[in-house]
Order: structure tokens, then C-alpha cells, then sequence
């Protein structure tokens, strides 16, 4: 039986979802941690403390960060990940959900301090790798992310820059794309009429809910909701009439309002590796027309067709979203042939399912790879 230690950023959605109730929709934000130890994996966690991490981990982990980022680096969570070092290393592989936390084991791993190896999952490295103010970092950047046992990333754009950068550094350390998955149980349409015309959700920071409220301004029949949390809603200075905001929603009041709305817009700023990934899976699964932007990061991989599975409108422009959002809401027939095709192509290619059993296949790999001798390695 493989261990899997699952290292997670920090945060009040990730801890209810690890206290939800085993087999609870919530839990599907977890990475697959559940439905790996139904496999026969014994999994274990670096959130399972509770309470702040010790103070020598916090004292470690500050002075780490600090000197990291004084050289030129770009830090992250060192503090979690110091207080959990010793329980990472009693596993066979580790696995990283996010960078915050996957930066600072790399570079451990690159130390000798991790031991078993390490399966990196990227979701907007390329943009912090640009902040890296020195040659020597990025040098050491590119050593440690290669000698990974795995990377990921879920986006195919962000897995060919990636390798693209770790080349430039002499590393053939090849990026595998993995698609993103949705629970297509917990989220499946439902019979309930639409009480919104057109719902947002998300908190990523490249998020353009200030696009949306231009649109919403010029639809003032319209009935907006968007769904976001705190710090994002501050910043949503002058909303329209039409526009309702709500913040910090626990995760089954959020899909309600998803199933809530006649179209789902998620505007985005272009980046390497959000297209609201996540929202756009759950969006589709409900069978629900989604509008949605044309990033670099969804761009391909995700069988999203315009026209025929969603409407895909281009960065930053007000005038395609509006005619997109127009164009839905006022033709039921199209409304409904695209969210039927949305389910379709959920349950043909982007399951939780699926997407398990390649981060599965990757971690079983992992393990029974080869460990290179401390003389072998880079």
C-alpha cells in the first residue's frame, strides 16, 4: 500500500472541506485525497493539525521565506511545510496541490530535506517565475522544479511554457497537461427554473468582475448575481441596481446559485492558467450555458467549441460579452442545446473520474521509479 502525503494551501475552504462528511460534493475540492484511499492508498495531509503551525516552525519558516526573497527568489508557505516536513518524509510520494506550497518543498526536496519524491502540481507558475530577480535563482528554480518526480499543470498552455523555460536552463523535464475534472454527480442539471438571469462565481485574483458590472450597467433589465469573496467584493466599488453581490458562500450555497441562473458568465483577465477552470467544469456539468473568456489557459485541452458547448468571448472585451450574454438569454432553444452539449462533454471527457486516475497513474509512478544516488543527482 503506497503513501501519499497530500500538501495543500492553507485556507478556511480547504478545512471544511476536509471536515466535511466522507462522499460529500465539498470533498471533491480535495484533489482526489478521498477517492485515492478508496483505491488503497493511505493518505494523510499537511493541514491535519489544528490550530497555528508551532512557533519554531513559524520562526523557521519566516527566516527561510525572508532570505529566499532577499536573494531574489519568490518565497511561499514555508511555515506549513517545515511543521509538516517530518510526516512528508515518512511517505512514499509526496503530492503538491498549488505553488504556494509546492515552492517551498522543491526547494526543500533540492536541499536533500524531502526525501520521498515529489509530485508538483503548477497552477500559475510561469508568472511567478518571472518574478524572480536573478539569474542564480532561476537557476536554482529550474533545478529544483526538474528534478521533480512529476510536474503537472492544468493547462496546456502552462505546461508548454514551463517546459519551454525549464529547456532554457538545460532540463528536459517534461510537464504532463492534466484536464481538471468535476464531480458530474454532485453536479448534474435539476429540474428547478432558473431564478437569475446571468450568475458569476469565483475569487481567483485574474477574475474581471469590473468587465461584468460595464456589461451589466448597459443590460439594466438584466438580473446579475455575482458570487466572490470578501477582499474581491470590496474592490466592487460602484455596483448597478440590476447587480447583486454575495461574498464567502459555503460551497453548497454556491452551487445553488449556479443552478440558479439562466447563463453563467466568467470573465477573465488573460493568464497562463485560469480560464475559471473549476467553475467552468461545474457550470457545465449543471447543463448550464456558460459564457465564458477565451484564455490562453482553456484555450485548448477542455473541448470547449463556441457556439456549440459554450460561448467563448476574447479577453477584456465588453462588446463580445455583451452580445454573448444577449444572444443566449433571449433564444431559449440555443440556451438549452448549449448546455446540453456542455453535460455531454463533461461526461466524455472531464469526470472527477478521469481526472483521478491520471493524477493516480502519475503518484503509482512516482513510487516505483528509480531514486537517483546522491552522486546522480543534477
Amino acid at each position: 500500500m503506497a503513501a501519499v502525503f497530500f500538501t495543500f494551501r492553507d485556507s478556511p475552504q480547504r478545512r471544511r472541506a476536509l471536515t466535511a462528511s466522507p462522499g460529500s460534493a465539498e470533498r471533491y475540492l480535495l484533489f482526489g485525497l478521498e477517492q485515492l484511499a478508496s483505491r488503497g492508498f493511505s493518505v494523510g495531509h499537511n493541514l491535519e493539525r489544528r490550530g497555528a503551525p508551532p512557533r519554531w516552525a513559524a520562526l523557521v519558516g519566516k527566516a527561510l521565506k525572508r532570505g529566499l526573497e532577499r536573494a531574489g527568489g519568490y518565497g511561499g508557505d514555508f511555515t506549513s511545510v517545515v511543521a509538516s516536513l517530518a510526516r512528508a518524509n515518512r511517505a512514499d510520494v509526496v503530492f503538491s496541490t498549488v505553488d504556494t506550497v509546492g515552492i517551498p518543498l522543491m526547494l526543500l526536496a533540492r536541499a536533500g530535506r524531502l526525501r520521498p519524491p515529489l509530485v508538483y502540481v503548477a497552477i500559475g507558475l510561469p508568472e511567478r517565475l518571472a518574478q524572480l530577480r536573478t539569474e542564480r535563482m532561476r537557476r536554482l528554480y529550474a533545478a529544483a522544479l526538474g528534478s521533480c518526480a512529476s510536474v503537472i499543470a492544468y493547462s496546456e498552455y502552462e505546461a508548454r511554457e514551463l517546459e519551454s523555460w525549464l529547456e532554457r536552463y538545460g532540463f528536459a523535464q517534461g510537464v504532463e497537461f492534466v484536464p481538471f475534472g468535476v464531480d458530474a454527480d454532485s453536479f448534474r442539471p435539476t429540474r428547478e427554473p432558473p431564478t437569475v438571469d446571468v450568475v458569476s462565481v469565483g475569487a481567483d485574483p485574474h477574475r474581471d468582475f469590473a468587465l461584468l458590472l460595464r456589461v451589466a450597467e448597459r443590460m439594466p433589465a438584466v438580473s446579475f448575481r455575482i458570487v466572490t469573496s470578501t477582499e474581491h467584493g470590496r474592490r466592487l466599488a460602484t455596483v448597478p441596481e440590476n447587480v447583486v453581490i454575495e461574498t464567502d458562500l459555503p460551497f453548497d450555497a454556491m452551487r445553488q446559485r449556479l443552478s440558479e441562473a439562466r447563463v453563467v458568465a466568467l470573465p477573465v483577465r488573460e493568464n497562463s492558467y485560469s480560464g475559471a477552470t473549476t467553475v467552468l467544469l461545474q457550470a457545465l456539468a449543471l447543463g448550464k450555458p456558460v459564457v465564458v473568456t477565451r484564455t490562453q489557459a482553456i484555450a485548448t485541452g477542455y473541448g470547449l467549441v463556441d457556439g456549440e458547448n459554450c460561448r467563448l468571448v476574447a479577453p477584456g472585451d465588453d462588446a463580445g460579452l455583451e452580445r454573448a450574454l444577449a444572444a443566449v438569454l433571449r433564444d431559449d432553444f440555443h440556451a438549452r442545446a448549449l448546455g446540453s452539449s456542455a453535460r455531454t462533454t463533461v461526461e466524455r471527457e472531464l469526470t472527477w473520474g478521469r481526472y483521478v486516475d491520471r493524477i493516480e497513474e502519475l503518484l503509482r509512478d512516482a513510487v516505483s521509479a528509480p531514486r537517483p544516488s546522491s552522486s546522480e543527482a543534477p
